[in-house]
């Protein structure tokens, strides 16, 4: 139950994504979490801050690359 749990509290960030559709893969042996607001998300900008590559297409916010996710939770 307490992964259903975890999974609960996240819906509220859920919703506020800039998609009603994600994609999440994690990379467990590098410890990378990929998550994308658009299927392909032809970024053509990145920018990282703090372990997190914010991908984008134009000015919109197509994807997101979390590096050492596991010290993120």
């Amino acid at each position: 139950m307490e992964k259903v749990d975890s999974i609960l509290e996240s819906i509220p960030y859920l919703l506020k994504m800039p998609s009603k559709r994600i994609w999440v893969d994690y990379d467990d042996e590098a410890d990378v979490l990929y998550i994308s607001f658009r299927k392909p998300q032809q970024a053509n900008d990145s920018i990282m801050e703090d372990d997190i590559i914010y991908h984008y297409h134009d000015k919109e916010l197509v994807g997101l690359t979390i590096l050492h996710a596991k010290g993120k939770s």
